[in-house]
């Protein structure tokens, strides 16, 4: 008599648990990846005394010779005085970061332009270790 009983569908959740986990792991790469506003520099100089800071509301990244970008966006030093003017400088973090292969002097037209901006809080990208 079993043969004839209906039996009630069930729902298989182990594979369902498998897709949902294999999301999360994607998707928690793919967050690990990203780096805030552009992936462009990736050999920041090293500093023993560097400290996390909260994510800059400016980055201004300093290529190998001289130019500057914001958001991957190739700028010159007087646009970034003005994009700089134009957010409210006196409450603008702006964090400028340069590769290693960036010269002193480079830097400081980089901070120079922030600056005639009128922005006050300028931090320097670095990654944490010995130089």
């Amino acid at each position: 008599m079993r043969y004839f009983e209906t039996r009630k569908a069930r729902i298989e959740i182990i594979p369902m648990i498998d897709i949902m986990l294999f999301l999360l792991v994607f998707f928690a790469m793919m967050t690990l990846k990203m780096i805030p506003t552009s992936g462009h520099l990736s050999k920041l100089p090293a500093s023993s005394t560097a400290t996390r800071i909260p994510a800059p509301k400016l980055l201004v990244e300093v290529g190998d010779a001289g130019s500057l970008a914001v958001e991957g966006q190739a700028i010159s030093a007087e646009q970034l005085t003005a994009l700089v003017r134009s957010r409210n400088p006196g409450e603008l973090a702006v964090t400028i970061a340069g590769g290693s292969n960036v010269n002193l002097q480079q830097l400081m037209a980089a901070i120079d332009a922030v600056r005639l901006g009128g922005a006050v809080q300028i931090g320097l990208a670095a990654k944490a270790g010995k130089p």
